[in-house]
């Protein structure tokens, strides 16, 4: 079984409201697990709901900023990904 925290911990840990955690889950920034009628975050989740935690409480910003910071940062990953790649494939022909 994989290492998780309940949704109903985390609320208590983080002091957010549970509303907020089930909107990101909602809106597919976070996946869960359900056992039990108990939802759960795997810890390897838990960088990600740090993040969106902080920019919501601390920085207010909503979730549809969320969705759009998320999708930006990802881009932004794979971008800089195929960049490596490029760079890569370029040392290779140019013999560098």
């Amino acid at each position: 079984m994989s290492e998780r925290i309940s949704r109903e911990d985390l609320v208590k840990i983080y002091n957010i409201e549970i509303t907020f955690f089930d909107s990101l889950e909602e809106s597919g920034l976070l996946k869960t697990e359900t056992e039990n009628d108990v939802k759960y975050l795997l810890y390897e989740e838990l960088p990600a709901f740090e993040r969106f935690a902080n920019w919501h409480y601390d920085l207010e910003v909503n979730l549809p900023g969320l969705e759009v910071i998320h999708h930006l940062l990802q881009k932004m990953e794979r971008l800089s990904e195929e960049n490596r790649r490029l760079m890569r494939l370029s040392a290779y022909f140019t013999g560098e």
